[in-house]
């Protein structure tokens, strides 16, 4: 069913402005310093120059890190699988294309869409219904995980405390050295 809808202009004729206040108001841009930017000049300063003129600011900036970009199944195709193998950066096992999502900038692999091909493809995350699809196919989905930062720290901290015990135990080597070293030579040194 169609409606018939008033137009807004019909509720202003006979009124001479149609909301627009006294008649001089409207002409040109005079009551508001000039149009855009005008009025940021050296003497009367309508406007402030490089101050934007946006109110209501509100809320804040969320600092939690995305996994990073998605990819679909639907993306893998002959043609496209064949151009990542040109390229290096894909590699054929036999009839298994075997594709690392990681060195192609991609963190998660998403379900939409079908493929044919058998695949193996390394990844750091992966939805249940993408999963499903590629093992339908004949291939494979390798969860490669990536370390939380506490588990970085942790292991930074080992290395840090081997690489300090290995110091500690080649100056000590060098330390018996040195003290072998000054015996023998008091031994061979005459006496007078």
């Amino acid at each position: 069913m169609t409606i018939n809808k008033r137009k807004k202009v019909t509720k202003y004729r006979g009124h001479v402005t149609h909301g627009g206040g006294h008649r001089k108001k409207r002409r040109g841009a005079g009551s508001r310093g000039g149009r855009g930017n005008a009025g940021t000049g050296k003497r009367a300063s309508h406007k402030k120059a490089g101050i934007s003129r946006k109110l209501g600011g509100y809320g804040f900036t969320s600092k939690k890190i995305s996994p990073g970009r998605a990819i679909n199944v639907g993306y893998f195709t002959a043609v496209k699988v064949e151009k990542l193998v040109n390229a290096g950066k894909a590699v054929k096992e036999g009839e298994i294309y075997v594709i690392n999502l990681k060195k192609l900038r991609y963190g998660k692999l998403l379900s939409t869409g079908n493929t044919k091909l058998k695949l193996k493809i390394i990844v750091a995350s992966c939805s249940a219904g993408a999963e499903e699809k590629i093992k339908a196919a004949g291939g494979e989905v390798v969860l490669e995980e990536t370390p939380l930062k506490s588990e970085k720290s942790s292991e930074k901290v080992e290395e840090s405390n081997d690489s300090e015990n290995s110091k500690e135990e080649s100056s000590e080597e060098k330390t018996e050295a040195q003290r072998s070293e000054t015996s023998g030579a008091s031994k061979a040194k005459p006496s007078t």
